[in-house]
């Protein structure tokens, strides 16, 4: 499985988890095996949000291939794309390092997010 988890820098785990998916500069990409056990972390730079608005944003993620995002904030375009495409979207706004937040996924506290969690601009 592997999970994306928008994030303001670049530190692993230790990184700051981004109030908002589309504006994050960094996106913290974990590889978990059938276990859930970690088998990989990567810190890779966002998609620039310019021109191309969200739709960069959205591009970008789905060609990482990932099975779930968690995320704080997320517009209603994006939420419904990654839905579309078969990314489980997650919502936590509970923790601010990356790693609290992918334990509380690991752990089933973190809800799906719905669209009454998207942003409304």
């Amino acid at each position: 499985m592997r999970v994306v988890i928008p994030c303001e820098d670049y530190q692993g785990l230790s990184s700051l988890r981004s109030g908002h998916f589309g504006h994050a500069p960094w996106l913290t990409v974990v590889d978990l095996d059938d276990e859930q056990q970690i088998v990989a972390i990567h810190a890779i730079k966002n998609a620039e949000h310019g021109e191309g608005g969200c739709g960069n944003v959205i591009s970008y993620v789905l060609g990482l291939e990932a099975n779930a995002i968690i995320a704080a904030g997320m517009g209603m375009r994006p939420l419904m794309a990654f839905t579309q495409n078969g990314v489980n979207v997650y919502v936590d706004r509970e923790v601010p390092l990356v790693g609290d937040v992918l334990a509380r996924f690991l752990a089933g506290s973190v809800d799906q997010m719905n669209p009454d969690d998207a942003c409304q601009h």
